[in-house]
């Protein structure tokens, strides 16, 4: 009957070794080397069945794509570059190896295309729905980390890529925004950063309640995805925009004048959008395309306890 240590044996073999790296799976830790001086982003995140995914539903490929992809994007949020993950997983013992199998299949995959080392983490089995917890290290360069705290009065507000109707399969497919961050950061100074994954309206409350600051949102320049049905009334697709969450794009602040320079040397396909302004008066607004204001709703995801 197969057991973890044939698991863990199939991951090693898969688990390419890449600096810092220098030792992965296969003892009791991990070892890695870093240059002196240099400072390294941890983040973690749990995932769990009839939470952030259904178990039956959908590919066990997408459900460990998915586990790692949120910790990238945390990383990208953070402005640092993805190194090497933890990724320990309580499986179900009614589920057994050749769904483990496939669901490291997704994760390895995702961790080849962003040069990420798998590097460690722990097996188990019970009689319980899946749980995975993934842990990533990044390294920031002279321009990181950004933090949700730099805003400044005055800074332009934009978002990467459209928002709203992920729940509609893309919040298993998303593509971390790992190389928009870092382009960023190579033109221009970016004072705050933050990914979206509660949903714009909140997480730019959250960035703007970090900064001490407020800030207007133009409802009419709102890229809407166009996963949000067509066939929606103008203000349920703006709200689906505003609120649906598990976007993963990037949402971030810079000087007005630096604008020009991002936009012309932006290369990359990923779209670009100025969505409002921050205020040095708290508080959040949506303003309409007649220039009317209104409390902007703190729409999205939130765990209840």
């Amino acid at each position: 009957m197969p057991h973890e240590f044939d698991l863990i044996a199939r991951l090693r073999e898969r688990a390419n070794v890449r600096p810092p790296v220098i030792l992965g799976i296969g003892d009791d830790a991990a070892v890695l080397r870093h240059p002196a001086e240099t400072r390294e982003v941890v983040t973690t995140d749990m995932l769990m069945d009839g939470v952030d995914f259904r178990v039956g539903e959908v590919a066990p490929e997408l459900i460990g794509r998915k586990c790692l992809a949120v910790n990238l994007s945390d990383l990208a949020a953070m402005g640092a570059r993805p190194t090497a993950a933890f990724v320990s997983v309580a499986l179900p013992t009614l589920q057994g190896q050749p769904f483990a199998e496939r669901l490291f299949a997704g994760l390895f995959h995702l961790a080849e295309e962003f040069e990420i080392t798998i590097a460690g983490g722990d097996t188990n089995t019970w009689n319980s729905p899946l749980v995975v917890s993934v842990t990533a290290l990044g390294d920031v360069t002279e321009r990181g980390p950004v933090l949700r705290s730099g805003a400044q009065p005055g800074d332009s507000i934009f978002v990467t890529g459209a928002c709203g109707g992920s729940l509609a399969g893309r919040h298993f497919t998303f593509t971390p925004r790992v190389r928009e961050a870092q382009a960023l950061l190579r033109l221009v100074p970016v004072h705050s950063l933050i990914d979206i994954s509660d949903g714009l309206a909140a997480d730019l409350q959250h960035l703007l309640d970090e900064s001490g600051v407020g800030g207007i949102v133009y409802a009419e320049s709102i890229p809407i995805h166009p996963d949000v049905p067509a066939e929606l009334a103008s203000h349920d697709r703006l709200q689906a925009a505003l609120g649906d969450g598990e976007d993963f794009e990037l949402l971030f602040t810079i000087d007005p004048r630096d604008e020009a320079q991002l936009l012309n040397s932006w290369d990359l396909a990923t779209r670009l959008t100025k969505v409002g302004v921050v205020t040095r008066e708290p508080g959040a607004w949506l303003r309409s395309a007649e220039g009317n204001l209104k409390p902007l709703p703190r729409v999205g995801w939130k765990h209840k306890l």
